[in-house]
C-alpha cells in the first residue's frame, strides 16, 4: 500500500495535464488564443510603428532636397514609385493571396475554401504593406492587421495540431486580434467576426471565448507598445436634441445609396486593373511604378488626398474646411481610393471608407446647420455618425461601424445617433440589392482563382497533347 501512494500522488497531475493539453481540450484553446493575441497585438503596433517610421523617413529625404532647384514633389515621385513597386513585385512574386486587404482571404479560409500560406503572406503583408501604406497610397492598415492575424492563428493552429474546428476558431481569433489592435477597438474586433464573418465562424461558447481572448490580450500588448489614448483625437459631442435623430435617419439613407454604389466601384476598379495587367508580373509591378509616383507627387502636393484618411479626421469633425473644399475633397479621395485598394497593392480600406464617411457626414451637417440653425448647431455631430454610415451600408456591418466609431474617437454620447444613422444606411443599402463587400470580394477572388486553374489545366493538356504528336 505504501507503494502505491507516491505512484497514485504523481498520476493525479500528470492526467490533469495530459487532459490540459489533448487537442479537445478547451482550456488549451483559450490558452493558445491569448498567445494569438499577444502575437497579433505586437505584430499590429510593429507594423503601425513601421509605417510612420518609414513615412517619416521617406519625407525626410524628400525634405533634404529643399535646397535645390528641383520641387519636391517631382523629388518624391521616384522614392514613392520604387515603394510602391517593390511592394507590387513581392506580393505577387512571393503570395499573391497577400494583396488586397486580405480581409476575404480570412473569409474564404475560415469556409476552407482558401489555403492560409502563413510562411508566406506573414512577411508579404508586413513589408509590402509598410512600402505600400509608406508611399503615400489611400490605404488603411487594418486589413493587412486582420490577414497578419489571421496567419498569426493558423500558425499557432500549425504549431500545436489542433483539429480542423478549433483552427477555425484560432484563426477567428487572430482576425479579431488584428481589428482589435489596429483601431484600439477591442470591442469591435471581437464583433467584426461575430458578424461580418457570421456565414463562416463556427458559433459555440469556446470558440467565441477565444475570439474575446485574442481581441483583449491584442489590445493591452497594443495599448502597452503605442499608448492609451483614441485612435482619432476629436471633439466629444454631448448628446443630441432628439427631434434632431430624423436627420440622422436621413443621413443614414443617403450612405445607403452611396454605399451602394462605392461597393460597385471598388470591384468595377479592380476588373480595371485585372484587364490592364492580366496578371502578368510586369505589368503588375508597373501599375505599382505608376501609382507611387502619383501618389508620391500628391503626399506632397495635396496630402488631403493621399494616405489611409485617418489623420484627416480630425480636421473634418473639427470644422476646418467650408462645404466647397469638403465636397473636392470628397469627390477626388473616392478616386484615390478605388485607385489605391482597386490595384491589388497590399493595404485595406477600411480607413479610406471611414475618413469618406466623415467627409459626406461633415457636408450634410453643414447643409443641416444652414437649414435649421437652432436644431443643429455642432455639424461635426453629423460628421462622427458618417464615420459609421458608410462602414455600414458597404460592409454591412453596422454593429462593428457603431463600436469601431465609439471606441476609435471615445464619442460614446453619440451611440443614438449612430445607431440611427447605421441603421438607416443598412435597411437602404439591403433594400436596394446591396450586398457586402467582402462577401463580393471573396466571390470574385474564387472565380478568378476557378478561372485560372481552368487556363492552367488546358494548357498542361495542349503542352501533354503536342509532346504526344512529336
Amino acid at each position: 500500500m505504501n507503494k502505491k501512494t507516491p505512484t497514485s500522488s504523481v498520476s493525479i497531475p500528470k492526467r490533469f495535464i495530459t487532459h490540459f493539453f489533448t487537442r479537445k481540450s478547451s482550456a488549451l484553446l483559450i490558452w493558445l488564443s491569448a498567445i494569438i493575441g499577444i502575437l497579433a497585438g505586437a505584430m499590429s503596433a510593429l507594423f503601425d510603428h513601421g509605417i510612420i517610421w518609414i513615412s517619416e523617413l521617406r519625407l525626410q529625404l524628400i525634405a533634404s532636397f529643399g535646397d535645390s532647384d528641383i520641387p519636391l514633389w517631382i523629388v518624391a515621385i521616384p522614392i514613392s514609385s520604387f515603394m510602391a513597386g517593390l511592394a507590387f513585385y513581392l506580393t505577387h512574386r512571393f503570395a499573391p493571396e497577400a494583396g488586397g486587404s486580405g480581409i476575404p482571404e480570412i473569409e474564404g479560409a475560415m469556409e476552407g475554401m482558401r489555403p492560409v500560406r502563413w510562411k508566406r503572406v506573414i512577411p508579404v503583408k508586413f513589408f509590402g504593406g509598410l512600402l505600400a501604406l509608406g508611399s503615400g497610397m489611400a490605404l488603411g492598415r487594418e486589413g493587412p492587421s486582420v490577414q497578419m492575424g489571421g496567419n498569426i492563428g493558423r500558425m499557432i493552429s500549425d504549431i500545436f495540431k489542433v483539429d480542423q474546428a478549433d483552427a477555425q476558431a484560432l484563426l477567428a481569433a487572430g482576425a479579431a486580434g488584428g481589428l482589435a489592435a489596429a483601431f484600439n477597438a477591442p470591442l469591435a474586433g471581437i464583433m467584426f467576426v461575430i458578424e461580418e464573418m457570421r456565414s463562416q465562424f463556427n458559433y459555440s461558447l469556446t470558440s467565441t471565448k477565444s475570439v474575446f481572448m485574442s481581441a483583449v490580450m491584442a489590445t493591452i500588448v497594443m495599448r502597452f507598445m503605442s499608448g492609451q489614448d483614441a485612435v482619432i483625437s476629436v471633439t466629444h459631442y454631448s448628446h443630441p436634441d432628439l427631434l434632431s435623430l430624423w436627420l440622422y435617419l436621413l443621413l443614414g439613407f443617403c450612405f445607403g445609396v452611396i454605399g451602394l454604389f462605392f461597393n460597385k466601384l471598388l470591384l468595377a476598379a479592380q476588373d480595371m486593373y485585372l484587364f490592364i495587367h492580366k496578371n502578368k508580373r510586369w505589368r503588375f509591378v508597373s501599375v505599382g511604378l505608376f501609382l507611387g509616383a502619383v501618389f508620391g507627387a500628391l503626399s506632397v502636393l495635396e496630402p488631403q488626398l493621399a494616405y489611409s484618411g485617418l489623420e484627416l479626421i480630425p480636421e473634418i469633425a473639427g470644422g476646418h474646411y467650408l462645404s466647397g473644399a469638403l465636397m473636392i475633397i470628397f469627390l477626388f479621395r473616392i478616386v484615390t481610393t478605388l485607385a489605391s485598394f482597386g490595384s491589388g497593392a497590399p493595404g485595406g480600406v477600411f480607413a479610406p471608407t471611414l475618413a469618406l464617411g466623415t467627409l459626406f457626414g461633415m457636408l450634410f451637417g453643414l447643409a443641416c446647420h444652414a437649414l435649421f440653425p437652432e436644431l443643429v448647431t455642432e455639424p461635426g455631430r453629423f460628421a462622427i455618425a458618417g464615420m459609421g454610415g458608410l462602414f455600414a451600408a458597404s460592409v454591412r456591418a453596422p454593429i462593428t461601424g457603431i463600436l469601431l466609431v465609439i471606441e476609435m474617437t471615445s464619442n460614446y454620447e453619440m451611440i443614438l445617433p449612430l445607431i440611427v444613422t447605421c441603421l438607416g444606411a443598412t435597411m437602404v443599402a439591403q433594400t436596394l440589392g446591396g450586398r457586402p463587400i467582402y462577401t463580393q470580394l471573396l466571390e470574385r477572388t474564387m472565380r478568378i482563382s476557378m478561372r485560372q486553374k481552368r487556363q492552367e489545366q488546358a494548357r498542361k493538356a495542349m503542352v501533354h497533347l503536342e509532346r504526344n504528336q512529336r
